[in-house]
């Protein structure tokens, strides 16, 4: 095929994001349908992924790393050392790392042990938001193989922006909505009333997306109108690349 190491390393990367997105999203289905009570309802599925998914988000630092790497090798940065690497590559994906972090260090322990077993269902929606990854991992292969002006690309990225949109844009206000109802309390109360760690982890999560979506529209709206493809941080395709 013709293809070298960084193109290897980079589809491979990529597979294993989309699958992981696949199995959160086919899990958070299956927790979220089997819920009633949205937060007494337990399901024997929802901590066995979380520990599964955990070492995930580690494992996806390293590979983002080694996709910066190799591209640093494309452009005949070979001399570059190891600590200069590592160094490009926080500055350059400082937002995507920290987010992993905080998933890491913040969100699966909070998942696993504050919540007491509850709130099943709340937890399969976020396993939801990993729906729009399978499109942002397609849209780097395309790019990656110069592919980003066929007409996959545009379809692909409109079905990045319809699932970015609808799980992880609106994921926040409706996980706050189905609360509200629940506790019978005004949404705009919940910060209040909500535990803290919900509070907390949804004030730093959700302006992300904000900001992420925004790239993506400004992304959007170059392709379709014509301008060609926006560059931020060196990348030319719809958007900077959202949480995988």
């Amino acid at each position: 095929m013709g293809w070298s190491e960084g193109d290897a390393v980079m589809v491979s990367t990529r597979l294993v994001s989309s699958l992981q997105a696949v199995l959160a999203s086919s899990a958070g289905l299956v927790i979220a349908s089997s819920c009633r009570d949205v937060m007494e309802d337990r399901h024997w599925l929802t901590d066995r992924y979380i520990l599964f998914a955990a070492p995930y988000f580690a494992f996806d630092i390293y590979a983002m790393f080694l996709c910066y790497w190799h591209k640093l090798q494309v452009k005949g940065h070979e001399a570059q050392g190891g600590v200069a690497s590592v160094g490009g590559f926080l500055r350059r994906e400082k937002l995507l790392v920290l987010h992993h972090v905080f998933m890491v260090a913040f969100c699966c322990p909070a998942s696993l042990l504050w919540r007491r077993g509850r709130g099943d269902f709340f937890q399969a929606l976020l396993f939801l938001a990993e729906l729009s990854t399978p499109c942002v991992c397609l849209s780097k292969v395309l790019i990656q193989f110069q592919k980003q002006h066929t007409l996959l690309h545009r379809l692909n990225g409109l079905l990045l922006l319809f699932t970015f949109f609808f799980c992880r844009v609106l994921l926040f206000p409706y996980l706050y909505f189905i609360y509200s109802r629940y506790a019978s309390v005004p949404v705009y109360r919940l910060p209040l009333v909500a535990p803290w760690q919900c509070t907390l982890g949804a004030s730093l999560l959700w302006p992300l997306q904000l900001y992420w979506f925004t790239l993506i529209c400004r992304g959007a709206i170059h392709v379709t109108g014509g301008r060609g493809y926006p560059r931020h941080g060196g990348r030319g395709h719809w958007a900077p690349p959202p949480p995988e």
